[in-house]
């Protein structure tokens, strides 16, 4: 491994700080999950790495107010969030999708401020952050902004935030009913990258849909909304007819891409269907819960 400056500050703001934009080798790291496996291989070489493990405890915070709208430091781990009680009870599709992200061994150590910030796209968290509209806080020199989950993705492994800036938080707003549900599909074990994933959320009044998100990803360059999918199910009655349409919609607007995970035509057919499973799943959830309560 090529030697590299390693500086460890213990604000954020210093951290933030110690940034060069002019330096394209230079890396934050927090897990370093990603980070360390391209180093390893060879892929990147970095000239500094600065370390985020020592700065503000209020990072690595996760905070769910009354109305269920959900706070967390960018420092968050994968697991603690996955086992958060608070965020269980508001957001079984964050718990649900993070007990097959990868392994226990990596979600013991990856952070959600690093998870978004290294833009792959086929992370199982961006699409499901999408379909509950929520948004990260970046900050940079001169101060922070919020960033919606869907800007934040700008290409493949690319992203809006600025060389300057840091991703220092996340936000998810209440969902005050709606219903969501996330699908992926595997070559292999359920751990392992997806050839697509699906994330829905559905807010259903009257026996019809009022308002639908359905996001795509891994199948295509960044998470993306389908609007079509979406204006398919506007007024619907949930139910199979209506989960086939918009399963339709999405596959025919989808911009997939081809790689090792499958062919465009193949990504086609797994939209085409697992968007309904994933809009099926998001009601079956729903009932279930009724029957319990």
């Amino acid at each position: 491994m090529i030697p590299f400056e390693l500086s460890e500050p213990s604000t954020f703001a210093e951290a933030v700080g110690l940034l060069d934009p002019e330096d394209p080798t230079m890396r934050p790291i927090s897990g370093g999950t990603a980070l360390m496996l391209m180093m390893k291989a060879g892929v990147f070489h970095p000239s500094h790495l600065v370390s985020l493990r020592g700065v503000e405890q209020k990072y690595a915070d996760i905070a769910v107010s009354g109305d269920g709208a959900l706070e967390a430091g960018a420092l968050v781990r994968l697991a603690t969030l996955e086992n958060n009680g608070d965020v269980r009870r508001h957001f079984p599709i964050l718990a649900d999708t993070l007990n097959i992200l990868s392994n226990r061994r990596v979600r013991n150590v990856a952070t959600v401020g690093g998870n978004l910030a290294h833009g792959d796209p086929h992370m199982d968290l961006p699409p499901v952050l999408m379909a509950l509209d929520a948004s990260v806080e970046a900050t940079g020199p001169n101060g922070s902004r919020a960033i919606p989950i869907g800007e934040l993705f700008t290409g493949y492994y690319e992203t809006s935030l600025s060389p300057d800036e840091l991703i220092s938080g996340l936000s998810v707003p209440a969902q005050a009913g709606r219903v969501s549900a996330y699908v992926k599909c595997t070559t292999r074990s359920a751990h392992d990258w997806p050839a697509l994933g699906v994330a829905v959320s559905l807010d259903i009044a009257g026996g019809t849909v009022r308002d639908a998100r359905v996001v795509v990803s891994a199948a295509t360059e960044t998470p993306t909304r389908m609007a079509d999918a979406e204006t398919a199910l506007a007024s619907a009655t949930p139910g199979e007819d209506a989960f086939r349409a918009a399963g339709e919609a999405a596959a025919a607007v989808a911009e997939v891409i081809s790689d090792v995970r499958g062919s465009a035509p193949y990504k086609k057919q797994l939209i085409r269907v697992n968007v309904a499973r994933a809009l099926a799943k998001a009601v079956a959830t729903t009932q279930s819960e009724a029957v319990k309560s």
